[in-house]
Parts: structure tokens; sequence; C-alpha cells
């Protein structure tokens, strides 16, 4: 990389700092760290919102897909509207209404320790699976531009996360993601502008109708492969996941200055990301009909991974080196000055992400570990000094996680592949309490239980016997347990009740 490009990457660096230190002045209670004191206006919340949303695993994992295969993983972002208008007619008023910061103080309210204890530890361990997705999602790019270790891109770009966030708190978090949001948007539109000077729009179009790229998968309800509809599902039961019990959003409602303005965020969000998600899904496009028409420019690039995989060459996939094309194409493609911007835009597609992440992660401690099992009665100077430990930990945490990600086939496929996992216990029970008003402790229990030897069996199938395999495509997870422990539950009450 030139010394422009350093250049510009090191100064968002020292803003990102410097946005952490400015905020650190008035970072000095709990209240400050975790909800900004509730004085973020809607417009700016929205825009957190929707940096959380498009993360280095949208930066990478989008392209990457739509390059490999096709648009499939677009109606991803096609079911997000409908997540937002169950989350803004139910579950911003919910939590607003409760003064909750925690999102799992409820679930111990209603059904006993042990819902509590099983949300926060699957939120917990979703976040470390987010962080260390994002985090080699970075390091693969900047490795592929500058040679630098992958461990060492993570350790640093680790560090500079927990330091403004232990800085600046909450607000810090929040007025960085907005900063990140705008660069994010930006730089995805100059990608496509770049690739757009070597490749007309029009043979784009032309060589993705050819190909079939802009598949949006099959249309039969077929539940075993990965269909429209599967996708559809997943992402609803994600988003709901997201909207109604994830740590990362509900605090993030007590930070506006009032119910609307939390509820407008989340439909800004919504505005804002599904059409640039297209963008980077077009962006994949884009690039496969550019090395369509110049095969020579990716042959390094192929034989880079013929070797690391060992894959003889004539028999490598375009979906062996999707993640890849991007960070390539910026390698050898872009000009110096705008490499460092997009470098930038990528870092700050990952930061925005994982320093909410820790923020989130740190009130959980503190709300359903700290206070509720170690130290009840703790000062507000001493729950501070708490969140600030905390916060420094899962930053630690996520980078081993990143580090132990290195060499995985694709961002996409992991990150949902665990987000599935973690998230249908969590919103099964959330659901079965926020909609069955009259079941039980000892129904969610059995409830839980039966729901989770579901998951477990749909997530490790593989190493079943064939006739103890669920038919489903493994993205249903988070559907089959959501649906499985609600059902369940309200099933078992019936038959009590009669």
């Amino acid at each position: 990389m030139a010394s422009i490009d350093l250049l510009i990457i090191f100064f968002y660096l020292l803003v990102m700092i410097g946005i952490g230190i400015y905020f650190s002045r008035k970072n000095k209670s709990s209240e400050q760290f975790t909800t900004a004191s509730g004085a973020i206006p809607g417009w700016a919340l929205g825009l957190s919102f929707y940096a959380t949303f498009l993360s280095a695993i949208t930066f990478l994992g989008d392209p990457g897909k739509s390059f490999g295969s096709n648009w499939n993983p677009f109606v991803f972002s096609l079911s997000i509207p409908l997540a937002a208008i169950v989350a803004t007619k139910w579950f911003v008023p919910f939590y607003r209404g409760s003064g909750e910061i925690s999102a799992y103080t409820h679930l111990e309210k209603r059904f006993g320790g042990w819902a509590r204890t099983y949300a926060m530890v699957c939120f917990i361990l979703t976040q470390l699976a987010r962080m260390g997705t994002i985090f080699y999602g970075i390091a693969l790019t900047l490795n592929a531009l500058t040679g630098i270790d992958m461990r060492l891109i993570i350790l640093v770009a680790g560090l500079c996360i927990i330091l403004y966030t232990v800085l600046g708190g909450m607000e810090a978090v929040i007025w960085t993601e907005v900063i990140q949001a705008i660069l994010k948007t930006m730089g995805a539109a100059m990608i496509l502008y770049l690739i757009t000077l070597k490749t007309p729009i029009s043979t784009i179009i032309e060589t993705g109708m050819r190909e079939d790229k802009f598949s949006l998968g099959t249309w039969n309800f077929d539940l075993s492969t990965s269909s429209f509809w599967v996708i559809l599902l997943y992402g609803f039961f994600i988003n709901l996941t997201n909207f109604g019990i994830d740590q990362n959003y509900i605090q993030r409602y007590h930070t506006a200055k009032n119910p609307g303005d939390a509820a407008k965020s989340i439909w800004l969000c919504v505005l804002y990301y599904v059409p640039v998600s297209f963008l980077f899904f077009f962006i994949g496009t884009a690039l496969y009909a550019f090395y369509g028409d110049n095969p020579a420019l990716i042959l390094e690039l192929k034989q880079q991974v013929s070797i690391e995989k060992n894959i003889p060459l004539e028999a490598l996939k375009a979906s062996d080196y999707g993640d890849r094309v991007l960070p390539f194409f910026m390698k050898t493609q872009i000009p110096s000055g705008f490499l460092g911007l997009l470098v930038a835009a990528l870092m700050s597609a990952g930061m925005s992400t994982m320093s909410s992440g820790m923020n989130s992660s740190a009130t959980v401690f503190l709300k359903d570990i700290y206070l509720r099992y170690i130290d009840p009665s703790a000062t507000e100077k001493k729950q501070f000094r708490v969140l600030l430990f905390a916060t420094t930990c899962m930053g630690a945490l996520g980078i081993v996680f990143g580090i132990s990600m290195i060499g995985v086939k694709s961002l996409l496929d992991v990150w949902w592949k665990l987000s599935g996992i973690f998230a249908g216990g969590m919103l099964g029970i959330f659901l079965l309490g926020f909609l069955a008003k009259k079941v039980r402790n000892s129904e969610a229990k059995i409830a839980a239980f039966l729901g989770l030897i579901l998951i477990a069996g749909m997530s490790f199938k593989d190493a079943l016997p064939t006739y103890l395999q669920i038919p489903l495509d493994s993205k249903m997870t988070v559907v089959l347990g959501t649906v499985s422990i609600v059902g369940i539950g309200y099933l078992l009450h019936k038959i009590r009740a009669k």
C-alpha cells in the first residue's frame, strides 16, 4: 500500500480514538456508559442500527456470495421490514415501558433465574462469534493488501476498538457509528463506480441474467435446501431476535430521547440497509462480470487459493474464493488514495459492530451476573469500574475468537450457522413469555429443554445416523428452535388447563 493510503487509515483510527477521548469527559457513570443518559436523537440512532447491520460480514460476505453463487442471501435483507413491523409495534413499547436496561431481567421475573442465565449466555456467545467473524473479515482484507500477519492485524484493530469503547461508552459508540455508517455507504458506492469504469452496467446485467446470478433461490416451498422461503424465514426469526432479545438493540432503545424516536430509528435502519445491501450484492455480480471478461487478472488469486486449499486450479469454483475477490480487486485495481478510503470504510464496517457488542456485553455482565450473583449492593463507582473491566475482557475474547476463525471458507455461512444455533433458544423463551402469559415456569423449562434438543440435533445432524436427521436446511435451526419452544410450552399449558 502507498504511504497516502496508510496515512488515511492511520488518520481514521486516530479520529475514532479521538471521539472516545472527547466523550470520556462525560462518561463518569454506569447510566452514561450504557445508555448515554437517553440523549441520542432518533436519526443518529437509526444510523447506529444501520451501521451495526452493515458489518464486515456484509462488506465482504455479500459480494462474496453473489460472486460465488447468486442473490439468494439477499432475501435476508427483504425480511427485515417484516421484523421491524413487530418490533416497533410491540418490542419497543415493551422495553421502554419496563425501564430495564438488560434485555434479560424480565425473563427472570417471568420464568426464573434459569431463563435469564440461559439467554444471557447465548447472547455473549453470539457476540463473541460475531466479533470473531468480523475480526477475521478485516484481517483477511488487510492481509491481502499489506501482507501483514492476520493475527497482528486482529490484535491492533482490537486494541483500538477497546480503547475508544472503554473511554467513551455508549455515546462514543453511537456517534462513531454515525460516522462509520456514512463512510461505509460512500465506500460501497465508490467501489461500484470504479468497477463500472471498467465494465459497463449493461454488461454486468447481461452477464448476471445469462449466468442466473440474480436468482433469489427456488420459489418452491422446499425447507430442505436454501430456498427463497428458507432464507425469508431465517431472516425474519434472526431479525426478531435482533430487535426483541439482543442486548445490542434493546440497550439502544433506552438511549433514544423518547419511545417515538426509538421506533423511528428502526425504520430508518431499514430504509438505509435494504438498498445498500442490494448495492453490495450487485458489487459481487459486477466483479463476476469484470473478471469473466478479464480472466487473466484474477489468475494470481486463483493460484494462491489453489495452493492454500490444495484444490487443482481447474477444479476451483468461484465459491472457493468469493470472500477474497473484493480485497483482491481493491489491491490490484484501485488507485492510491481511493484504496486508503475504502480500507477505512471496511474497517469501519467491522469496528461499529464490535464496539457496540463490547459495550452491550459489558452491560449484561454487570446487570445479569455481577449485580445478580456477586455484589448486588455495589456502589455506582464500583459498577462503573466493572463496566470498564468487562468491556476490556470482551474485547480480548473477541480478538481470540477472531484469530481462531482464520481459514474459514465463507464468512456469511459461518456467521449464519453460529447465530442460528444461539438465537433459537433465546427467541423461543422470550416469545413464550411474551405471548403466552399463563405458561408456568415448569412448562417453560420442559419446552426449553425439548427445544434445545431439536436445536442440537439440527446443528450437529451430520454426526447423527440418517434416520435421526431432521430433513431441513441448517438455516431452519432458529425457526425450528423458536417454534418448538413456543409450541410445546403452549401445548403443555393447555394440557394442564384441562
